[in-house]
């Protein structure tokens, strides 16, 4: 079909209804065949001509139902601006270009801000509706303002409750339900002091207080963050892996002996575009990353297995990281698989692995750097120092 003539309109729909919509927006809706969206959004509708349908859950599920469509005069309707957090990009993705065109109206956070007096620009916004609160953790510190959705009234209690139990409880938060329509409701709670009942669509603005740990926004995150059982890339030794690793957008990387998970998760921390699968051979320490990835809201992938078996049919890498188990058949393994121009970083403690590292490095170049640090301690009644074991580190470029 012409780009000027597509079949479908995505739709935003404030709370308020039609009222308010631009006369694109009324137009489409009032020669619209075909409408299709949440019952919530087709109750807030006046008499029409066009067929209803109700979009089914899960969401999935009515991509094909609305591909049937394709022909007839159709909207889609969605909740404000479908291209935050919304539905928009889901259902243009197996579109071309000419088919569909978007109408947005007036969005959650634009609302929001309009209401708190917030520079929109200088707030961290979240769409917690489908997601972990997890998802804030590395934002929590005194005076941070944070706009973010949530998935109904009930949860505006629950990320009350999260905050308080990460040492944040004095915060305050600003609930905003229905916001630009008839049902229209503001309050503002203390996180530890309960709250109000809440009702769906529910946003909320957030003023962080309390005597929780702030999280650093450099590589090489405190110890204390990370679950682990010892088997953790001490903070100094993961800073200087991650600027060995040098995360860039969009790329994928391999954890390969992930330990608590530590690599791979400050990893992703750098970037939302990142992606990560961290392997472990230990099934308990495999579930103890997964745990530590969702603490941190991160989208960590936990595979259980042995390298380089366990490698087999991953999404391929952009970066590998080996902090366990590194073998020669692992090495030749990644040589022989992983495509030319892929970054790795490899970390040797035992004297076998510092060898095996010193010959491939003759062969195969890059650079070899030992790290030997030490911290004082307590020597009688002086000071002395205590010294790790050297780390020997190889990056190389496939």
């Amino acid at each position: 079909m012409r780009k000027a003539d597509p079949w479908l309109t995505i739709l935003g729909l404030g709370e308020d209804g039609p009222d308010g919509l631009s006369a694109a927006s009324l137009a489409a809706l009032q020669e619209a065949e075909v409408i299709i969206g949440p019952k919530r959004h087709l109750s807030l509708l006046p008499d029409l001509s066009a067929e209803r349908v109700e979009w089914p859950a899960p969401f999935a599920h009515g991509l094909p139902i609305l591909q049937g469509f394709a022909g007839r005069k159709t909207v889609a309707l969605a909740s404000g601006d479908p291209f935050w957090h919304g539905a928009g990009s889901a259902i243009t993705r197996e579109l071309d270009a000419g088919e569909w065109r978007a109408l947005p109206a007036s969005g959650t956070m634009s609302l929001a801000a309009a209401h708190l007096g917030w520079s929109l620009e200088k707030t961290p916004c979240f769409g917690l509706h489908a997601a972990p609160f997890g998802r804030l953790r590395p934002h929590l510190a005194n005076g941070v303002r944070i706009l973010a959705t949530l998935r109904d009234g009930e949860a505006v209690d629950a990320l009350a409750q999260w905050l308080t139990a990460q040492g944040f409880g004095r915060s305050q938060i600003h609930v905003l339900q229905a916001l630009g329509g008839p049902r229209e409701k503001t309050f503002t709670i203390r996180a530890d002091q309960g709250t109000k009942e809440a009702a769906h669509p529910v946003s909320v603005g957030l003023e962080i207080a309390g005597d929780g740990a702030a999280m650093p926004l450099a590589s090489g995150r405190p110890d204390s963050f990370f679950d682990n059982d010892g088997q953790i890339t001490k903070r100094p030794v993961r800073a200087l892996t991650l600027s060995a690793l040098a995360p860039q957008h969009g790329e994928h990387l391999w954890d390969i002996g992930g330990g608590s998970g530590s690599i791979a998760i400050e990893w992703l921390l750098s970037h939302p575009s990142l992606s990560a699968t961290a392997i472990e051979i230990n099934a308990e320490r495999a579930d103890r990353i997964a745990q530590n990835a969702e603490s941190f809201g991160t989208n960590l992938t936990a595979k259980t297995g042995a390298a380089p078996k366990a490698l087999e049919g991953l999404n391929a890498p952009d970066a590998i990281f080996i902090g366990g188990g590194i073998s020669d058949d692992m090495l030749r393994w990644i040589w022989a698989n992983v495509a030319s121009g892929t970054r790795l970083v490899a970390n040797a403690v035992t004297l076998e692995a510092e060898a095996l590292l010193a010959q491939w490095h003759g062969d195969k170049g890059g650079d070899l750097m030992r790290i030997e640090l030490a911290q004082s301690k307590p020597l009688g009644r002086k000071r002395g120092w205590n010294s790790s074991y050297p780390i020997v580190q190889w990056s190389v470029t496939l």
